[in-house]
């Protein structure tokens, strides 16, 4: 290609690139939002994918746009802010930013504790627990992963009322533990293993952000063991004492 094709090139890749800004300043696609295939963007700008390609790697490269190979093009969203305290609360934290979400129940059954579940609610290896799979999500976009591990028969209902009201706040709650606290929270960043990869549409190479706590009753006696994966560009993880 010569000189005069790559500066047609480089001229037609920038106006897609400023159009596409604008739809985003405007809100004509929103933050979350799928953008169109690179083919059907190309039929709009009478050019190539490649081209396409080209101004789509310039937005991305500036955080506007966030490319899941293989799942599609979304506009990149500003970060959840997710505190992590004495009383870390899902809803709680959404509310606080002016948004709304849910955590939806995907899977639960009974298993016996293993070494590390046993440690962290207290009881002996081989106890019977409550397992959970929940998914956090926030205007319908999945943000998080989490298990939780329950002591059995306490909380033999827990997984009943979650599932039906969204919030493992309310379900304690509807069992009789009105409050609880963070005892200890440990955060790490690894990559998604593949129920995360499924469930948050994440590609093998993104790492996540994952916090593993255990929170307490009013007694000081442990009422849930969870581990948390969290989309890193998705969430923003903030620690505060006291709180």
């Amino acid at each position: 290609m010569n000189k005069r094709a790559d500066t047609t090139q480089g001229a037609l890749w920038s106006h897609i690139e400023q159009v596409l800004s604008k739809d985003i300043a405007a809100g004509r696609v929103r933050p979350g939002e799928r953008l169109d295939t690179a083919h059907l963007l190309a039929e709009r700008f009478r050019v190539n994918r490649h081209t396409v390609r080209q101004a789509i790697g310039s937005l991305a490269s500036k955080g506007l746009l966030r490319v899941e190979h293989g799942v599609g093009t979304f506009v990149a969203e500003f970060a959840v802010e997710h505190v992590l305290g004495q009383r870390t609360r899902f809803s709680a934290n959404l509310s606080a930013a002016g948004l709304s979400g849910r955590h939806r129940l995907l899977e639960s059954g009974g298993e016996r504790a293993g070494r590390i579940v046993s440690e962290k609610l207290h009881i002996r290896s081989g106890t019977q627990v409550i397992y959970a799979l929940s998914q956090g999500e926030v205007r319908g976009r999945p943000i998080s992963l989490a298990e939780h591990w329950f002591p059995a028969p306490r909380f033999s209902r827990l997984v009943e009322h979650f599932g039906h009201l969204g919030s493992l706040t309310k379900a304690f709650a509807e069992l009789g533990v009105p409050d609880y606290v963070r005892e200890r929270s440990v955060v790490s960043a690894h990559l998604p293993d593949e129920a995360a990869r499924k469930h948050l549409s994440l590609p093998a190479t993104r790492p996540v952000l994952v916090v593993e706590a255990v929170n307490v009753d009013g007694e000081g006696t442990p009422v849930e063991f969870g581990r948390t994966q969290f989309c890193a560009d998705r969430v923003q993880l903030v620690v505060e004492q006291g709180k």
